[in-house]
């Protein structure tokens, strides 16, 4: 179980800067390589209000980022209140990171989308766990990553999981038939 919170705290910045960079900075988001450039015109007024500090230079973009940018405002306008306040928390917080921090959360990032997908629901549990700690639990965790050498947590991280319990049945059993059928 702690190895299991080790690893979490390990790859909860990971999980978190992932979760906080989609949102956060929709420009950086990846997206699929249009066959042609997005125009301006295609875009719902409200997209381009929220995108109006690119109108000028538009059409020099690169289609990519056209189709990035198009594609995060689109699920900028399809938050509630509550998201957009909590993405620009988020994207603040991203905005104050030095250069070098930011670098590493994005090869972080990159190594969570390189691993199978069992992995990636291992982690994401793993992360889920830990939030749920209470905050002194997760303090304490914190602690002894950081008390780690680099060795130690590779090691914690790459050691397999240890085996679950199987998760007791919740169902009440179905009663006895009695007749004919």
């Amino acid at each position: 179980m702690i190895r299991a919170l080790l690893i979490c705290a390990g790859l909860v910045l990971a999980a978190a800067s992932a979760a906080a960079q989609a949102p956060a900075a929709p420009e950086s988001a990846p997206a699929a390589v249009p066959s042609a450039p997005k125009t301006w015109s295609s875009m719902s007024p409200q997209q381009q209000q929220l995108l109006k500090s690119y109108q000028g230079k538009w059409d020099s973009l690169p289609p990519e980022r056209q189709q990035s940018l198009a594609n995060g405002s689109q699920r900028w306008l399809s938050m509630s209140p509550e998201q957009r306040s909590s993405a620009q928390q988020r994207f603040t917080q991203w905005r104050s990171m030095p250069p070098e921090q930011r670098q590493q959360l994005r090869q972080r990032w990159e190594q969570y989308k390189s691993m199978p997908p069992e992995q990636q629901q291992r982690v994401r549990e793993s992360f889920n766990r830990f939030r749920q700690m209470p905050p002194e639990k997760r303090t304490e965790l914190r602690k002894q990553w950081r008390q780690m050498s680099p060795e130690q947590r590779r090691r914690v991280i790459q050691r397999p999981p240890a085996p679950r319990p199987p998760a007791p049945h919740l169902s009440a059993p179905a009663p006895p038939r009695r007749g004919g059928r």
